[in-house]
């Protein structure tokens, strides 16, 4: 995690952007205000002086969605859940003070699956009083929006910080399409909206990087229509054998399992991932399981020395996961040894097109925006992305839902035997002390892994299953660039990187909302996004990614500002970009407790025929039950609603 001081300088680190750099161990205190002051900040403020630290920059001038540097599970969102999990909070924090406040429902966690049981609870139960509590200092948890103003642009330029897309909706589950519904969210609209013909217009495609990390040459593939596999071998920095290799996998691999039956190469499949699947059993050449690695990086958050053979199989296609035509397994039906959402999403063709410019955030303001009296000037699916939003009105003391933001909790419990209670008290700390409200009914959408240390009157075997619900890190940075001409020189605006940190650079999607632009020639200013998924390889998804969130938090924004820079130089460098003049912003959020990882092989012995952990993790227990999408587990925005749902209509049943 070295940095070349003079590699820095080239990279145009001296340069004053609008970034910010923050580090661990910062006070909950310097970011809980509970935005007090935040009346009128509405879409088009700024976050303060460029270059300047956030403890500088009055609170009341912020705008979340507009603050650059490290975002998503910063330091101050981390301190007190950390403290409580190295068991030195309590020690330090004094005792509780009661607030006087009661509500009918309190939910734990502001995410697209806490908002949306706040939102079921009130359909079912039109005059109830709820508060939402969070200890991130934005709504929405993962779905976060990004927002920047460039020089000469009318309008803020908006991306995605976190949960990016509604994902296939044909698939969605029976709740998530009714939340659409509910919200006026008309997916086929995208297909106005979301521009499929731009980038190929201009003549770009996706590409892959074979990057020095991996590889002697570093050498860019442009993926065009009409390559063969041919044509990509003989581009690549690879062995010979290892070009001829790629070339049968792509083309016509025989039938490495030859004599099986269906169901016997499908136990075979499981019982491996994707890497040992091309080293041991079609036994290539090295070179060409290091081309391949990163392939389900951007989709799992790991790479295929942990993602399983039996997934890659069944999400084969276009120039992803070679090798299995010749095993002859129909692809009339998935196998019941394929993840969830493999099984899903099987033979559904929706287009990767229904996004908002800030991603599954809009839902989550479309919620809070009709809970919320005044926090939104519009919340159907055509003005939300425009619209004006004042944190001042979140949490005021007449309203029949308040949302509670940098208040982390730290306690919850039956008010008396769970079998009897009719009430729970929770506690949080809102940066100076602890404070506790009554509640009828508690929804818990947190992250499961932190429940065991908020409520540990559960039963051990509950506090065990929900210890398993290990989320994976990832980092997804947006980058807002003078103009995007060195991109449409080189002629991609997706490329894939076979090792370097982050392991996908792409263009912005091109899609416009009535009122909203998308930057449609070169010469305009646009957003960059890069994701790094920190998780490390050749294990389980679990403990891959303990081992890579313990590295993550000692990354520091500098090296993450280091790496963006290198990585778009190298890329684009040959094309004119200069990263001191083209580079005006940069955010990246850190989201150490990521993806909720599904079940899958080769690494859960039980799956598919159970017992699940999830399952027993997410109990009802007494007054308090439990949401999030660990509690399903699949890392979708319906799977957080579904998990909502389910938590809503077990407590109302009782």
């Amino acid at each position: 995690m070295e940095i070349d001081p003079r590699r820095s300088r080239e990279l145009g680190m001296g340069r004053p952007i609008s970034r910010r750099d923050f580090f661990d161990g910062v006070a909950m205190a310097a970011g809980a205000a509970a935005l007090a002051g935040l009346a009128g900040c509405g879409a088009g403020a700024r976050p303060g002086a460029i270059g300047t630290d956030h403890l500088e920059v009055p609170y009341e001038v912020r705008f979340p969605p507009a603050l650059t540097g490290l975002q998503g599970n910063t330091p101050a969102a981390l301190s007190v859940p950390h403290a409580l999990r190295d068991d030195r909070f309590w020690q330090y924090a004094g005792a509780p003070q009661a607030t006087g406040e009661t509500y009918d429902l309190v939910v734990v966690g502001g995410g697209i699956s806490g908002v949306s049981a706040a939102f079921e609870w009130l359909r079912l139960d039109p005059g109830a009083r709820v508060l939402i509590l969070d200890n991130h200092d934005e709504i929405g948890g993962h779905a976060r929006r990004n927002e920047f103003a460039p020089r000469g642009r009318v309008g803020p330029l908006i991306g995605y910080g976190g949960s990016q897309s509604i994902e296939a909706p044909s698939v969605w589950t029976a709740e998530g399409k009714a939340l659409l519904d509910q919200l006026g969210v008309k997916v086929r609209r995208f297909e106005r909206y979301f521009d499929r013909t731009l980038y190929t217009g201009l003549g770009m495609s996706g590409g892959v990087m074979c990057d020095r990390e991996s590889f002697a040459t570093e050498t860019l593939v442009r993926l065009t229509e009409g390559l063969t596999p041919e044509r990509l071998a003989a581009q690549l920095p690879i062995a010979e054998q290892a070009k001829r290799d790629l070339v049968m996998l792509y083309n016509n691999p025989p039938d490495y399992l030859k004599g099986m039956s269906r169901r016997e190469k499908e136990e075979r499949l499981a019982a491996l991932t994707y890497s040992r699947y091309l080293l041991d059993v079609a036994r290539v050449h090295p070179d060409v399981e290091r081309f391949c690695r990163t392939m389900s990086s951007d989709d799992w958050a790991y790479d295929t020395t942990t993602f399983g053979a039996i997934d890659a199989w069944g999400s084969a296609g276009g120039w992803d996961y070679p090798g299995f035509q010749g095993l002859g397994l129909d692809r009339d039906k998935p196998s019941r040894f394929n993840s969830p959402t493999v099984i899903k999403e099987w033979g559904a063709e929706d287009p990767h097109i229904y996004h908002f410019p800030e991603g599954n955030q809009a839902l989550v303001r479309m919620m809070v925006g009709r809970m919320v009296p005044g926090f939104a000037s519009a919340t159907d699916m055509d003005s939300i992305t425009t619209a004006s939003f004042d944190y001042g009105k979140l949490d005021l003391s007449g309203n029949q839902v308040r949302f509670r933001l940098s208040s982390p909790v730290v306690s919850v419990a039956n008010d008396g035997p769970p079998e009897s209670a009719t009430s729970a008290t929770v506690g949080y700390f809102d940066g100076t002390a602890i404070r506790t409200v009554r509640a009828g009914a508690v929804i818990m959408a947190c992250w499961n892994m932190v429940i065991p240390y908020l409520v540990p009157e559960l039963p051990a075997d509950q506090r065990a299953a929900l210890r398993q619900a290990v989320k994976i890190p990832l980092l997804y940075a947006t980058v807002q660039l003078r103009d995007w001409q060195a991109w449409h020189r080189t002629g991609v605006n997706h490329v894939r990187w076979t090792g370097a940190y982050w392991c996908v650079s792409e263009l912005d999607h091109p899609v416009s909302m009535p009122g909203y632009l998308f930057p449609g020639t070169p010469a305009e200013p646009i957003n960059v996004h890069l994701i790094a998924t920190p998780a490390l390889g050749g294990m389980s998804p679990a403990q891959g990614a303990v081992a890579g969130r313990h590295a993550l938090i000692r990354t520091p924004f500098t090296y993450m500002e280091y790496t963006i820079r290198d990585q778009l130089t190298r890329l684009l460098g040959p094309a004119g970009f200069d990263p001191e003049r083209d580079i005006e912003a940069i955010t990246v959020n850190r989201w150490g407790h990521g993806y909720a990882p599904e079940y899958c092989r080769p690494w859960n012995s039980f799956y598919p025929d159970g017992p699940f952990p999830a399952e027993a993790a997410r109990r009802q227990f007494g007054r308090i039950a439990i949401a999030n999408s660990d509690s399903v587990p699949a890392a979708y925005a319906d799977a957080a609603i579904t998990a909502g749902h389910r938590a809503v209509s077990g407590l109302m049943a009782q």
